[in-house]
């Protein structure tokens, strides 16, 4: 009679633990914005790597978490619809990426945690009040310096024949930020810049037609998310008026320009999704410091340098991370 009142006094005890073990995981619910369109390979080759960098970190979709995926492109009202879409659904975090979704974002989001990828000056673009410690619901990961400009002009090192560079930006802070550097590092190159600046499609196409009707030009694409949603009309563009032009970022060499400097804009979305972990476990973004890119990348396209008579001296070729034959 012990050994069954025994077992009976255990059965009561671990009852409760073994409901509780069954119970299913709490869903939490993810929130992303992205600056382009649904369509554009550039932007699912990032949403697959935030979604497999979550796996890895145990948040299986379906079974504890949620990612709900909006794309943006450059229309602030769909951004703001969406961002509301989004949030009524009550989400445990929002992601953005580019300043200009990041912008109207935060507007809209005051209380859930927002982490941002690939943005440009996030102080100057008020998204925080310090690196280290961000404070408030903000936090993510930036991309270049506004010194960057002038790294750009050493476009001239594969394209001596250039003479005026135009930089094609979207009139916002950080973008400006490129300007001046370019601007205060263009003499030393003897090269004259061209503000090209450029908010929709048209634009972009008026603005580069009429800089290419004057000879020895070249380009320097800035990032943001108009450059970003018309990545394949920008490259196309320079290979009609035959333009040498630097981008930013390693798609745009993928798909015909003829060099890239930058980062991996994929692996930042990896990241993006290490923050969102900590996030969901229990972290403050303001606790969570604003990381700036450690390692640049350079790809190089032998097959653009050729269509425009250039031959990419042994240097360049060396130093670059990627060459496209």
């Amino acid at each position: 009679m012990r050994l069954i009142g025994l077992v009976l006094a255990l059965t009561i005890t671990l009852a409760p633990l073994a409901a509780r073990a069954q119970r299913p995981e709490r869903m939490r619910e993810i929130g992303v914005v992205m600056a382009y369109k649904e369509s554009d390979p550039n932007g699912q080759v990032q949403v697959q790597a935030f979604r497999q960098e979550l796996q890895k970190l145990g948040w299986v979709e379906g079974r504890n978490v949620q990612i709900d995926f909006r794309y943006a492109a450059d229309d602030p009202a769909r951004i703001r619809a969406l961002a509301a879409e989004l949030l009524g659904r009550r989400p445990d975090l929002m992601v953005s990426n580019s300043n200009f979704v990041t912008t109207i974002l935060q507007s809209e989001v005051r209380s859930i945690p927002l982490v941002f990828v690939s943005v440009s000056d996030p102080i100057g673009s008020g998204f925080v009040k310090d690196l280290a410690r961000p404070g408030g619901n903000v936090t993510g990961f930036a991309n270049f310096q506004p010194s960057m400009g002038g790294k750009w002009l050493e476009l001239r090192e594969i394209a001596p024949q250039v003479e005026r560079v135009g930089l094609l930006l979207r009139p916002e802070p950080p973008n400006i930020g490129y300007l001046k550097s370019a601007e205060a590092a263009a003499p030393s190159f003897k090269i004259k810049l061209v503000d090209l600046k450029a908010q929709s499609r048209s634009e972009i196409e008026r603005i580069v037609t009429t800089f290419a009707a004057d000879p020895h030009g070249g380009l320097i694409i800035a990032p943001n998310v108009v450059n970003f949603a018309n990545s394949h009309h920008i490259v196309a563009l320079a290979a009609r008026y035959r333009l040498p032009a630097i981008y930013p970022f390693a798609f745009y060499a993928k798909q015909g320009g003829l060099i890239s400097y930058g980062f991996d804009a994929t692996d930042q979305f990896r990241q993006g999704a290490v923050y969102a972990d900590k996030i969901l476990r229990g972290a403050k973004p303001g606790d969570l410091p604003v990381q700036h890119p450690t390692t640049f990348e350079t790809v190089v396209n032998l097959k653009t340098a050729k269509t425009l008579g250039l031959t990419i001296p042994p240097s360049v070729l060396g130093r670059a991370d990627q060459v496209i034959e």
